[in-house]
């Protein structure tokens, strides 16, 4: 039995992106999800950029930040919005 994890990078543009993450287990050769969808969303600024470089593979991190170039493009919450 092999348990493998997808990563799906949904609804990617120039300001935010949708992670949806399954688990997958291979047995006896029929694929089956594991558990629920877990899906969160990130924002262009500087926290949610530096929250995807730990948490992505450098694959799905290079993908995300071909689209959202070299500096935030969504301001950081100020206290008031949280």
């Amino acid at each position: 039995m092999d348990l493998k994890e997808k990563i799906t990078l949904d609804m990617l543009t120039k300001d935010s992106v949708s992670v949806l993450r399954q688990q997958f287990l291979n047995y006896n050769g029929t694929e089956m999800q594991v558990g629920e969808n877990v899906r969160n969303a990130y924002s262009n600024n500087e926290d949610d950029r530096a929250l995807l470089k730990n948490i992505l593979s450098e694959e799905y991190y290079n993908a995300v930040m071909a689209v959202w170039g070299d500096s935030p493009t969504v301001d950081e919450p100020t206290e008031s919005e949280v």
